[in-house]
């Protein structure tokens, strides 16, 4: 197996998921009735500003985040209403004042080995204010009287509001004055994550309320691509409304956990006596995932996410079969899986950034893949005949779980902005390589 006859098994793959009956499936709505309910007023994919009702109207009113990426912080705007210092009588002095502001502190924050928060800048008249906590947001809204401002409310507190899909974000009107919200917490990639569905109640004082919580999804080893190093010990999911900034996010980090991968792979591949070209490989490769996590991060941020830093233990060198059953999962069929998906992602979204970077991410992790199967081969002929077997055995378990991952109901929308395949797509491809390759 080489790149060439990768890209040919590849090509027959894409044909095969093209030809297999399409099903749009959602993710349920997890026991929440949303009979009544309406989905958040959003600008661009993110929580939109209109629709407040504070005692106070502003002028403008913009949310900016706080990022410490890599220890250098950065001030952001995400999303704005009105217009800056529209009736200040001193304009040019109002206009200065609110470029200049920036805080240290806001809602929703969290910090990992970065940190990240929110916090709310208006204009009123020659005013210029920052609310930076939750509390300073309470007293700017004053009471929660429409549906918009419950919203906020929720989304401050820590929850994801999906602007396109109800089951992942909506807000109904009760009449005894509260609103009901549904929103998730969480993210289905990596074994014992979860996406979790809450549906919950903010009262007029801005207080929010759990009524109810069900699990929506539940990610498995096989849900995520590349080369997951053992000891990764950061999951990579973040908070953010904007589920594509979600989704970026996490392969930043998982592309960035894929160099250490890599760099372990080189010098273990040294110490069991493989070829300096297999060793080249493997450096090269991880070369290219640093590319691949500085093209993700900026497509995270683009939407509004942070990506969490990976963070893998230090381990020993492994005997060569670990590394033989480790390169089985990981690149045979995660590999191999993940290079077949950017190709679909380079042909099939609608995102136009995103369409630009698997082109050159596809062409990149069908040579990882073909590295992958190098190693397999290498491997195979200094190993006795039960340990040989035992990687066969890995292999296709890896195969059956990235089976069942694939068919699990994803949010149809954030399939078409990706171009992923919907899941009836993905088993047909994941079933011409079972045959053709993974046998």
């Amino acid at each position: 197996m080489n790149p060439d006859q990768l890209r040919r098994l590849f090509a027959r793959a894409l044909s095969a998921s093209l030809a297999s009956p399409l099903l749009l499936t959602g993710c349920g709505s997890g026991g929440i009735s949303l009979e009544g309910y309406s989905p958040p007023t959003c600008d661009e994919g993110r929580l939109s500003l209109r629709g407040l009702s504070p005692a106070a109207a502003p002028d403008f009113i913009e949310m900016r985040l706080i990022t410490d990426l890599y220890g250098s912080p950065q001030q952001q705007p995400v999303v704005s209403a009105g217009t800056p210092c529209e009736t200040a009588q001193q304009p040019v002095a109002c206009n200065a004042e609110l470029e200049s502001l920036s805080s240290e502190e806001g809602f929703r924050s969290r910090c990992d080995l970065d940190c990240q928060a929110y916090y709310l800048v208006t204009t009123r008249g020659d005013a210029v204010e920052a609310h930076t906590s939750q509390e300073a947001l309470r007293a700017f809204l004053g009471d929660i009287d429409a549906p918009q401002e419950a919203l906020l409310q929720v989304f401050a507190e820590g929850y994801s509001l999906s602007c396109t899909a109800l089951e992942k974000g909506a807000v109904k009107a009760n009449a005894d004055g509260t609103f009901n919200v549904v929103a998730t917490k969480g993210f289905a990639c990596g074994e014992g994550s979860n996406l979790t569905q809450y549906l919950l109640e903010v009262t007029p004082s801005g207080e929010v309320r759990v009524r109810e919580s069900h699990i929506l999804e539940r990610g498995t080893k096989g849900c995520a691509v590349g080369r997951r190093p053992a000891g990764l010990r950061s999951d990579g999911s973040v908070a953010c409304a904007d589920e594509l900034g979600q989704h970026f996010a996490l392969i930043a980090h998982l592309e960035e956990a894929s160099i250490t991968a890599f760099l372990r792979l080189r010098d273990e591949l040294a110490l069991h006596g493989a070829a300096v070209e297999l060793q080249q490989a493997a450096l090269r490769s991880a070369l290219d995932e640093v590319a691949h996590t500085e093209v993700c991060g900026r497509l995270a941020r683009r939407h509004g996410a942070t990506p969490e830093r990976a963070v893998v233990a230090p381990l020993p060198p492994r005997p060569l079969l670990e590394v033989a059953l480790d390169n089985a999962v990981e690149g045979c069929v995660r590999e191999t899986y993940g290079a077949l998906l950017a190709h679909h992602q380079a042909l099939h979204a609608e995102d136009d950034g995103v369409r630009e970077a698997m082109v050159r991410i596809a062409e990149d992790e069908t040579r990882h893949a073909d590295l992958s199967w190098a190693i397999d081969r290498w491997a195979a002929e200094r190993l006795p005949p039960a340990e040989r077997e035992a990687v066969r055995a890995a292999r296709q378990r890896a195969v059956e779980a990235l089976r069942a991952e694939v068919a699990a109901p994803t949010d149809a929308a954030l399939l078409k902005a990706l171009g992923l395949p919907e899941p009836e797509a993905a088993v047909a491809m994941v079933d011409l390589l079972s045959r053709e390759l993974w046998n």
